[in-house]
């Protein structure tokens, strides 16, 4: 099982939940406790630097809400973010420094690590996004099969039974993603990839390829 271990998909230098997912060996294993973690993160944090507008919610100074924006607990937000008109943070939400949270964007049970950009239209759920990696509008992370069972992990021949109902993608850093594609439960996109607009990917997308439409992938060059 190459490439998809926590320390395989992120730099752990840029984000504030370092410590806790240098506790686990893979990304999909720290999505039960984000909750907790916000919670626990949340204490520690500055009332010098950050807001605390309801209970279990903490908002860096410097970042900008749009007055239409909604973000329910337990969330923090980091420095120099925007959450722009109609976002919807449903809740334990993990949102980074200098990252953007778009127009109509849902976010629900996420580490989204800094300079992170979901900017237009887009769904992530229980999901992980490493460090500058981007989401292009309209594309959506599925983080529940069809037949509510559990997410299995495709990694060429080898199936990952992970007994967790609820993983949308864990994106290394530096990954894009292209507009109007989906991420189907259990994606783990390599760094440094490139996903093709509208394409509909599954399973484990190596580090430094290109997935084309119709699931071709190829390395880059």
């Amino acid at each position: 099982m190459e490439n998809i271990k926590i320390t395989d998909l992120f730099d752990l230098e840029h984000t504030i939940a370092a410590d806790y997912l240098r506790s686990f060996t893979y990304p999909w294993e720290a999505l039960k406790g984000i909750s907790e973690l916000i919670i626990a993160l949340g204490k520690t944090l500055s009332p010098d630097e950050y807001d605390n507008p309801s209970e279990n919610v903490w908002i860096h100074k410097t970042a900008k809400v749009f007055p239409s924006a909604y973000i329910g607990a337990n969330c923090i937000i980091g420095a120099e973010t925007e959450v722009r008109h109609c976002a919807f943070i449903r809740g334990s939400a993990l949102v980074g420094n200098g990252c953007v949270v778009g127009n109509s964007v849902e976010l629900k049970n996420v580490i989204i690590f800094d300079n992170v950009q979901t900017p237009h239209y887009n769904y992530v759920g229980d999901s992980i996004l490493g460090y500058r990696s981007h989401m292009g509008a309209g594309s959506i992370t599925s983080n529940v099969k069809s037949d509510k069972t559990n997410v299995v992990i495709k990694d060429n021949d080898t199936l990952i039974e992970t007994g967790i109902k609820k993983i949308g993608a864990m994106l290394g850093d530096f990954v894009e993603v292209g507009c109007n594609s989906v991420l189907n439960p259990g994606t783990i996109v390599g760094r440094c990839s490139n996903i093709y607009p509208t394409s509909c990917v599954r399973g484990v997308i190596p580090p430094n390829s290109i997935c084309k439409t119709g699931g071709e992938i190829v390395r880059k060059k």
